[in-house]
């Protein structure tokens, strides 16, 4: 039997998560200005550094706002749909995202081309597969979640190359979580549901009819505009 490390939660993640409840019960509603650093500090007891990490990470997320001069409004948005876990959304940091999508457009934009070059027949199911469940998940974010996971990981099966396998299924884990985060912020602030679908079919078919060099430079596109749009939240 496996088992996960427990995980504390540090206090700027309790402070976030506090707010977050008081805008879901409708304590704070769109538009409310928030206290000031040094009163919301005294109010939870804690330093002033967590309250900015906090509220800085509430921006990242869009629920907040800062204001030059002003202070910290509270954005206007459906409470009751926000669903981004406040612990991996303050991981979301810029140098982060910036390393993260080095990493996969050095793995990922290679492991298409190799994918049209090098695939089987019957390497095509799961990509479409995947594809498919992305398409009739019905508003399922978690479903859709996953199956955006299987797509990228059964193209990288599909080069047959073990080393690229091995090294894609290594940072899997770290994969899932932030395909989940950027899904779900991406789809909460843009509506992207549909274009993001596009995206990984015109990688599909590129694979699909052999034609690496379009597969590539889809992969890119796709990695590409989510890394810029995922930078317009985080900067």
């Amino acid at each position: 039997m496996e088992y996960k490390p427990i995980r504390t939660k540090k206090v700027y993640e309790e402070v976030a998560e506090s707010l977050i409840d008081r805008i879901k019960k409708g304590t704070l509603t769109s538009g409310d200005k928030l206290d000031s650093v040094e009163q919301l500090a005294k109010s939870f007891e804690v330093g002033r550094p967590a309250i900015r990490e906090a509220l800085s990470g509430l921006r990242t997320m869009g629920i907040v706002e800062m204001r030059q001069g002003e202070g910290t409004y509270v954005r206007t948005f459906d409470a009751s749909k926000f669903t981004l876990p406040v612990t991996t959304a303050f991981l979301m940091k810029q140098e982060d995202v910036k390393e993260l999508y080095e990493m996969r457009k050095i793995l990922e934009v290679g492991a298409a081309g190799l994918a049209a070059k090098h695939h089987q027949v019957e390497d095509l199911l799961p990509i479409q597969n995947a594809l498919d469940k992305m398409k009739n998940t019905k508003g399922d974010d978690e479903l859709a979640e996953i199956a955006d996971l299987d797509f990228h990981l059964a193209i990288a099966k599909a080069t047959h190359n073990q080393m690229l396998i091995y090294l894609m299924s290594s940072v899997s884990e770290m994969m899932a979580e932030t395909i989940r985060e950027t899904r779900r912020l991406l789809l909460y602030s843009e509506g992207r549901s549909e274009v993001l679908f596009d995206e990984h079919t015109l990688i599909f078919n590129a694979i699909k009819r052999r034609r690496p060099e379009q597969a590539e430079q889809y992969m890119y596109d796709h990695l590409a505009v989510v890394e810029e749009l995922l930078f317009k939240h985080i900067e």
